[in-house]
């Protein structure tokens, strides 16, 4: 079930080991093919306060068709397809306020063309993160010291030996998330096989902007920097493991029973069955004493949940972070379904109230939220990236090239009918040991 997942090094069907060598060509500025909107471009508090790079990658192959012709097919439709989201040409920068802004240049994402050494198939399990070699698949602006000297959108298409290839793309989080970046790399594709757009992006994200004056009605203890008493940071010196776990329909299945069998539940998700299992299994492996106080964070997708929702193709983050705290011993001796229940009471909070108090929040405070003591899970499994299609097909594979940061779990969906759930994360060699060995359901 478990691998060991960092080397940069792959297994060659005939067993010899080889090293992914990617020979990048120059990159060009990739303008919208219309003249589009100048100027500055308002970002959202709910884009602030998550600016990280997001790389990805998405591997393709046909049987009826080689890749040839694939660079000039997508850099055609990128041209075109940025006409419609045509922020993503223009540039970061700081705002007479001091937040995050674009300027709508126009000057075009960074687009560049790769050849790999081998076959696709030989880049061997994307299904976990491996920076080291699905890093060559991405492109990073030589130099870029921080966010504002990275373009908003900077793609890659390597071409792989068997006629495959693979598209890299580098993105800032703040442009949009993950629900945000689909529609876009679907519209992408649509695009390239020359249909119209499903979903033409809503642009206007003054719809969020904070009330005045501001109105904070909640704790908001995303944002609460907790002590770090087990000093669970000296174990983190230690050399980090990536593995990944996954839970088939059957395991899964099994958990949400577990979590209702002493009857104080009514229901129980998927989500919150595994999230619950993670955070204690976690807890438990980095030996937190048992008045440390853990947090975990998570993502709750706002759009159906303002009043009223947003409109659909909003272009821009529509998550919102919620929070659990509770003391590690609360966590490990009470039931699971207590940590499950947590989890509901978390997802419930968000509410319209709740989200234009989190905006009014960052107006105010300015603050990030805070990742001591905390697991922030984040969830791909909903995403439906099997769907995008640039004319040769639904990718064979695609997932994130690395976690953020060490405090991140991301779960994935596998499989052919998307049913099981694949679980990445990083932690320290010894806290692994335990880490699994809880896994076993």
């Amino acid at each position: 079930m478990v691998e060991i997942v960092g080397s940069a090094t792959m297994e060659n069907t005939n067993g010899k080991v080889a090293q992914l060598s990617v020979k990048q060509g120059e990159p060009t500025l990739v303008p919208p093919a219309e003249e589009t909107e100048k100027g500055l471009y308002f970002l959202s508090n709910l884009d602030q306060n998550i600016a990280v790079i997001v790389r990805t990658i998405y591997c393709f192959k046909s049987d009826e068709k080689g890749n040839e012709k694939v660079g000039e097919v997508i850099k055609d439709a990128l041209r075109k397809v940025l006409v419609h989201y045509y922020p993503l040409a223009g540039r970061l920068t700081i705002s007479a306020e001091g937040k995050l802004i674009v300027d709508c240049t126009g000057e075009g994402a960074v687009f560049v063309e790769a050849e790999a050494n081998c076959n696709m198939e030989e880049i061997g399990d994307i299904t976990k993160p491996d920076p080291d070699t699905l890093g060559k698949l991405v492109y990073d602006i030589p130099g870029a010291k921080n966010i504002l000297e990275m373009p908003p959108l900077v793609a890659q298409v390597t071409k792989f030996q068997c006629g495959g290839f693979v598209l890299g793309l580098c993105m800032n989080h703040c442009m949009f998330d993950g629900i945000g970046a689909m529609e876009f790399v679907n519209s992408w594709g649509e695009t390239a096989r020359g249909l119209p757009l499903a979903i033409p992006p809503f642009t206007d994200r003054t719809i969020l902007k904070g009330r005045i004056p501001p109105k904070i009605e909640y704790l908001h203890q995303e944002f609460a920097e907790i002590e770090d008493k087990s000093r669970t940071r000296d174990l983190y010196k230690d050399e980090l493991l990536y593995r990944s776990f996954c839970f088939d329909a059957e395991k899964l299945e099994k958990l949400k029973k577990m979590a209702m069998k002493d009857g104080s539940l009514d229901k129980c998700t998927t989500f919150e069955a595994i999230s619950a299992f993670v955070w204690r299994a976690r807890t438990r492996a980095l030996n937190m004493l048992p008045d440390q106080q853990t947090k975990l964070l998570f993502a709750v997708d706002g759009r159906p949940k303002f009043n009223p929702p947003l409109p659909k193709g909003y272009f821009g983050n529509g998550i919102v972070l919620t929070n659990s705290i509770c003391q590690a011993g609360e966590l490990l001796e009470k039931p699971f379904s207590h940590g499950v229940g947590l989890i509901q009471d978390a997802i419930k909070m968000v509410t319209d109230s709740y989200m234009r108090s989190a905006i009014d929040y960052f107006e105010v405070t300015r603050a990030r939220p805070s990742l001591s003591s905390t697991l922030l899970i984040t969830t791909w499994s909903r995403l439906p990236f099997h769907t995008t299609d640039f004319g040769w097909g639904e990718p064979v594979l695609s997932g994130p090239v690395a976690l953020p940061e060490k405090e991140v779990i991301l779960f994935l969906s596998h499989g052919k009918e998307r049913k099981s759930i694949n679980v990445l994360m990083g932690l320290p060699a010894s806290a692994m040991k335990t880490f699994q060995e809880l896994m076993q359901v």
